[in-house]
């Protein structure tokens, strides 16, 4: 039973120690505790700032990309637009100078086609021309055969002439 009631002097030496083992631990120990825990605490709590700011930062950087994302969008679609209306313009200008082009050549054709025309008419003009000649000059020497009727023939060319 000297266990469960302890005498007065194993308290007093109890008391002692633990004293002692107090101040021991409140001199050195416990400041070197509380900083730390201090130290912790601040660095929890910096931690915890820096990732609210990370967290804000984040909102802001994503309301600036979904603005740049509409902004990007935006540009897109005026550069589709200003490439639509070139390609137009090119359509119509291409559209344009093949029409030109085309009357051109027609035009071209018809001048050609004009002197062709000229051409041939002006070479069947000439065939016709020595055709006659050759038939004349054959109908002449068939009738100029004969002297009789060459002076026939004169005379009268004579007579249709007026000397007036």
């Amino acid at each position: 039973m000297d266990l469960l009631t302890p005498s007065i002097g194993l308290i007093f030496w109890m008391l002692i120690g633990f004293g002692i083992l107090f101040f021991i631990l409140a001199k050195y120990a416990w400041p070197i505790i509380t900083k730390s825990i201090s130290e912790r605490e601040r660095k929890i709590e910096n931690q915890l700032s820096e990732a609210a700011k990370a967290r804000e930062e984040m909102k802001n950087l994503k309301s600036e990309h979904q603005a740049l994302l509409i902004q990007a969008k935006d540009e897109r679609d005026q550069i589709l637009a200003d490439a639509r209306k070139i390609r137009d313009k090119l359509y119509e200008e291409s559209k344009e100078k093949a029409y030109q082009e085309a009357q051109l050549i027609v035009e071209e054709a018809r001048n050609a086609i004009h002197f062709e025309k000229m051409k041939a008419m002006t070479e069947i003009k000439n065939e016709i021309a020595n055709m006659s000649i050759e038939i004349a000059e054959k109908v002449l020497q068939k009738e100029l055969s004969d002297k009789t009727q060459q002076e026939k023939l004169v005379n009268e060319w004579i007579k249709e002439l007026n000397f007036n």
